[in-house]
Protein backbone atom coordinates (compact mmCIF):
# COMPACT_ATOMS: atom_id res chain seq x y z
CA UNK A 1 0.00 0.00 0.00
CA UNK A 2 1.63 2.74 -1.14
CA UNK A 3 1.34 6.26 0.82
CA UNK A 4 -0.75 8.46 -1.31
CA UNK A 5 -3.51 5.26 -1.20
CA UNK A 6 -3.04 5.24 2.81
CA UNK A 7 -3.59 8.79 2.89
CA UNK A 8 -6.40 8.97 0.67
CA UNK A 9 -8.21 5.77 2.36
CA UNK A 10 -7.48 7.60 5.66
CA UNK A 11 -8.87 11.23 4.29
CA UNK A 12 -11.88 9.51 3.22
CA UNK A 13 -12.82 7.41 6.53
CA UNK A 14 -12.37 10.55 8.18
CA UNK A 15 -15.07 12.41 5.84
CA UNK A 16 -17.35 9.77 5.83
CA UNK A 17 -16.94 10.10 10.01
CA UNK A 18 -17.81 13.20 10.87
CA UNK A 19 -20.65 12.90 8.09
CA UNK A 20 -22.50 9.90 9.74
CA UNK A 21 -21.75 11.64 13.56
CA UNK A 22 -23.24 15.22 12.23
CA UNK A 23 -26.72 14.50 12.40
CA UNK A 24 -27.15 12.87 15.94
CA UNK A 25 -25.02 15.07 17.29
CA UNK A 26 -27.22 18.26 15.80
CA UNK A 27 -30.07 16.73 17.56
CA UNK A 28 -28.74 16.07 20.71
CA UNK A 29 -27.89 19.47 20.61
CA UNK A 30 -31.23 20.45 19.67
CA UNK A 31 -32.36 18.62 22.46
CA UNK A 32 -30.55 19.76 24.66
CA UNK A 33 -30.88 23.63 24.01
CA UNK A 34 -34.49 23.13 24.41
CA UNK A 35 -34.31 21.23 27.82
CA UNK A 36 -31.61 23.42 29.11
CA UNK A 37 -34.06 26.57 28.44
CA UNK A 38 -36.95 24.52 30.18
CA UNK A 39 -35.10 23.73 32.90
CA UNK A 40 -33.58 27.31 33.25
CA UNK A 41 -37.33 28.66 32.84
CA UNK A 42 -38.64 26.49 35.34
CA UNK A 43 -36.00 25.91 38.05
CA UNK A 44 -36.03 22.10 37.56
CA UNK A 45 -32.59 21.21 37.81
CA UNK A 46 -33.11 17.35 37.38
CA UNK A 47 -29.90 15.41 35.87
CA UNK A 48 -32.28 12.74 34.56
CA UNK A 49 -34.20 15.31 32.61
CA UNK A 50 -31.43 16.38 30.43
CA UNK A 51 -30.19 12.76 29.95
CA UNK A 52 -33.62 10.81 29.12
CA UNK A 53 -35.24 12.82 25.98
CA UNK A 54 -31.61 13.12 24.97
CA UNK A 55 -31.24 9.58 24.60
CA UNK A 56 -34.39 8.82 23.30
CA UNK A 57 -33.66 11.63 20.38
CA UNK A 58 -30.92 10.22 19.33
CA UNK A 59 -32.40 6.68 19.73
CA UNK A 60 -35.01 7.87 17.32
CA UNK A 61 -32.53 9.98 15.38
CA UNK A 62 -30.83 6.38 14.56
CA UNK A 63 -33.88 4.62 13.60
CA UNK A 64 -34.54 7.18 10.75
CA UNK A 65 -31.14 7.49 9.28
CA UNK A 66 -29.67 3.88 10.12
CA UNK A 67 -30.33 2.92 6.81
CA UNK A 68 -28.28 5.72 5.20
CA UNK A 69 -25.33 5.16 7.55
CA UNK A 70 -25.00 1.80 6.66
CA UNK A 71 -24.96 2.34 3.39
CA UNK A 72 -22.57 5.32 3.78
CA UNK A 73 -20.40 2.65 5.32
CA UNK A 74 -20.69 -0.05 2.84
CA UNK A 75 -19.74 2.01 -0.06
CA UNK A 76 -16.70 3.05 1.88
CA UNK A 77 -15.80 -0.33 2.71
CA UNK A 78 -15.95 -1.54 -0.99
CA UNK A 79 -13.97 1.48 -2.05
CA UNK A 80 -11.13 0.36 0.26
CA UNK A 81 -11.27 -2.87 -1.04
CA UNK A 82 -11.47 -1.99 -4.71
CA UNK A 83 -8.14 0.41 -3.90
CA UNK A 84 -6.54 -2.81 -2.38
CA UNK A 85 -7.44 -5.25 -4.99
CA UNK A 86 -6.17 -2.46 -7.87
CA UNK A 87 -3.15 -2.75 -5.87
CA UNK A 88 -2.28 -6.18 -5.79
Amino acid sequence: MTLEVFLDVMRSGIQLLITVITPPLIVSLIVGLIIGIFQAVTQIHEQTLMFAPRVLAIFITLMVIGGWIFQKMMDFAREVLEKYFQMI
